[in-house]
């Protein structure tokens, strides 16, 4: 007796594997991060992160005219704050001249559709590394002293015409005070991406390389556990999510994305948000790693961790792979035509 029902006829070509494919990766999906550094330098590669790059602000103006050519929609920008500008208190994030400003408005002349993320929390200013003000006894993070800071912060963001300010901080309460903070400041328009569901995770480590954020405190591996989710607590993260809806946010993020995917659905059943996965720095660098060892086929694993995440149910992925993706994904359907 043969099978009436055959699942393989759906797999027996190319075109009728396209035909029946449920989930596509499309430029539009993909957010670019990007790091950005003082000065008229070439740019300054990133060790741990193969490919990426600080750039200046000319460079990343050029970048980012270029990424919206190929079809990505928006950029996340990552300033490389200069150790003198460091303290305690984060104040550098206060300066309505900043790095990130300065940058935003480069960008916003040389690609004028792309919609700009900012990051909106301390460590890339603080001297000791962490996402906001310690306590007086510097043993934690001061919740409210912090909070007031980044509400103030995402104003001068918003001024400065960043589409979405994105709290990456976890601070309890930070959403509703941004969109207050906002809102008072006739900036209505500017969006909210919130990091949610952002865990403390063994992942981040190259980004604090490429920010600076580790160096500034001495260590690769600050503890943020106070702040940040625990990796074991899949409930907590989807409330912690949707504290964040009712505050006013206007997207949600999950993050890390690729070890996080059961988080990344279980948000996109609880709520009609868009949601963001952000795949981090961490899980660039193992891809790239293991290809480089022979251990992994570069294209093929790249391709199927970004198509997970989209199946998973994100509608945005920031990936530092945007721009070959971009390029991969035009040549195809140049091919196709």
């Amino acid at each position: 007796m043969f099978p009436a029902r055959r699942p393989r006829r759906l797999r027996q070509s190319e075109a009728i594997r396209e035909l029946a494919c449920e989930v596509r990766l499309h430029p539009s999906n993909l957010i670019a991060p990007l790091f950005v550094q003082e000065g008229d330098g070439p740019p300054t590669p990133v060790g741990s992160m193969p490919g990426v790059s600080r750039l200046s602000i000319s460079d990343l103006a050029r970048e980012a005219a270029e990424l919206g050519a190929l079809g990505i929609r928006g950029i996340a920008l990552f300033p490389v704050t200069p150790p003198h500008l460091k303290n305690p208190e984060g104040s550098e994030a206060l300066n309505p001249d900043c790095l990130v400003l300065r940058a935003v408005a480069a960008v916003r002349k040389a690609a004028p559709g792309l919609v700009q993320f900012t990051d909106i929390a301390l460590d890339p200013y603080t001297s000791h590394g962490h996402d906001g003000v310690l306590t007086p006894d510097g043993r934690d993070v001061d919740n409210d002293a912090t909070v007031a800071i980044l509400a103030r912060m995402a104003v001068l963001h918003g001024q400065a015409g960043v589409d979405f300010v994105a709290p990456s901080d976890m601070m309890d309460g930070r959403v509703h005070a941004i969109r207050t903070a906002l809102d008072a400041a006739h900036l209505g328009r500017t969006g909210i991406l919130a990091y949610s569901a952002k865990f403390a995770s063994a992942f981040y480590g190259p980004f604090r390389e490429a920010v600076g954020s580790a160096q500034a405190a001495g260590t690769t591996g600050l503890d943020k556990r106070t702040y940040q989710l625990n990796p074991a607590n899949p409930r907590e993260a989807i409330a912690d999510a949707l504290l964040d809806e009712q505050e006013g946010a206007d997207a949600l993020m999950v993050k890390p994305a690729g070890p996080y995917l059961d988080i990344v659905q279980q948000l996109r059943q609880a709520t009609r948000l868009p949601i963001a996965a952000y795949q981090v720095s961490g899980e660039y660098a193992q891809i790239h790693a293991a290809a480089r060892l022979g251990w992994l086929d570069y294209t093929r694993a790249r391709n199927e961790s970004l198509l997970a995440i989209r199946r998973a149910g994100a509608d945005w992925i920031l990936t530092y792979f945007a721009r070959e993706m971009a390029q991969e994904i035009q040549v195809s359907r140049l091919k196709q035509v």
